[in-house]
């Protein structure tokens, strides 16, 4: 795709996608490419390596997803494939799931087969993760601790590997994982296209991305910014009064899905506690409830069975649901960038939304932090009387 005709780009057809990958993009109602999508897709489409450095809620997982199934598509056309063709590696079994399930329904009328892969199931899940590594899936999409522990194994065959994708790298190397990444590309083969995708780009990324990609193209959109579909504000108010104003704040409001950020597991319990005991509908989510109950938490809040979903900042990147109305940052958050990411929950896909954070005395510091990084002000509303 020359440069002229990258100008040209206004639909999904524009990129010369395969008919079956046009039909799923037509089943899920996508028609018109988002920025991060539109500079993307033609880059890795032609095999090179990319730096794509995009805020959350901007498209990246499709823009990475539709070139590398094309790609896949191309090779089962000349015969190729039967091995696992792409890794892609994230931080947290909620994003490998998200991945997985919009792959699925990208790649539904194409053939090609998927496998999530992350710790915290059953010994059902590691031997059907293990069949499918034997199998040969056509795309993996794992958390590191995971996939090393079928690495140990000596089962795994990524000898035909074509494709390394690392997603939310910031939040991987924040966790971590950057001994584990080096330990996983160790056993991949050194000819592949690599991706790395960050909502920052802080100088721990660009040393790894040093390591493991060869002369990459680079996007940067928008860094670390709330969209701008989100209006954003403030309430000063001390710890002990905050449940009493999200209280008010919910009281007889009609909103379909509110999602709630605390810092800590106790405050995700007492707060949802709280709640419960004025009727309204809410759950909580954190790391010691077991994967299964994780899942079906989500999956009640994102058919809005649920309307409330209390939270720590485990979802705050792994959650894909387009219809949040509102976010409350119940803790102002420690990391600026995670307050983009939580805020970022709302208004989605070129939608509107509200983000709500309450700040006391001993959060100024981070606020600042926060609006120096989004480039503005927050506007402050007043408590109301009697709070």
């Amino acid at each position: 795709m020359t440069e002229k005709d990258k100008k040209k780009i206004s639909t999904f057809r524009d990129f010369q996608l395969d008919k079956s990958i046009l039909e799923s993009l037509d089943a899920m109602g996508f028609n018109e490419p988002t920025p991060i999508q539109e500079k993307g897709i033609p880059i890795i489409l032609q095999n090179k390596d990319l730096i794509g450095c995009a805020q959350t809620g901007t498209g990246k997982t499709a823009a990475f997803l539709l070139p590398i199934t094309q790609n896949i598509l191309k090779d089962k056309d000349n015969g190729k494939g039967g091995k696992i063709n792409t890794l892609i590696i994230v931080p947290t079994r909620e994003l490998a799931v998200q991945i997985d399930q919009q792959l699925q329904g990208l790649s539904y009328f194409t053939g090609i087969s998927s496998l999530a892969v992350y710790g915290g199931g059953d010994g059902m899940s590691w031997d059907q993760q293990r069949n499918a590594f034997e199998r040969g899936a056509d795309i993996i999409v794992a958390t590191p601790g995971r996939l090393i522990a079928h690495l140990q194994m000596g089962y795994l065959d990524f000898s035909e590997l074509k494709h390394l994708v690392l997603d939310e790298a910031d939040r991987m190397l924040d966790m971590g994982f950057y001994g584990d990444i080096l330990k996983i590309v160790k056993e991949l083969p050194e000819k592949r296209q690599t991706l790395l995708f960050s909502a920052t780009m802080p100088r721990e990324i660009r040393k790894l991305a040093t390591k493991l990609l060869n002369n990459p193209d680079e996007i940067n959109l928008a860094v670390a910014k709330p969209a701008e579909g989100i209006l954003q504000a403030i309430y000063k108010v001390e710890d002990g009064l905050k449940t009493k104003l999200i209280k008010e704040l919910l009281k007889e409001k009609d909103l379909q899905r509110v999602l709630i950020f605390a810092s800590t597991k106790s405050a995700v319990k007492s707060l949802a506690r709280e709640l419960k005991s004025e009727e309204l509908s809410v759950a909580a989510i954190h790391s010691d409830l077991k994967q299964k109950e994780r899942e079906q938490v989500l999956l009640n809040f994102k058919s809005a069975s649920t309307s409330i979903l209390v939270a720590t900042d485990i979802v705050s990147r792994g959650i894909d649901i387009d219809n949040i109305d509102l976010v409350i940052n119940y803790h102002v958050p420690m990391d600026a960038e995670d307050y983009v990411h939580r805020v970022g929950r709302t208004a989605r896909a070129k939608s509107t939304g509200v983000a709500i954070t309450f700040v006391n005395r001993k959060d100024s510091r981070n606020l600042m932090k926060i609006e120096r990084l989004i480039g503005s002000k927050i506007f402050e509303i007043k408590v109301p009387e009697g709070i």
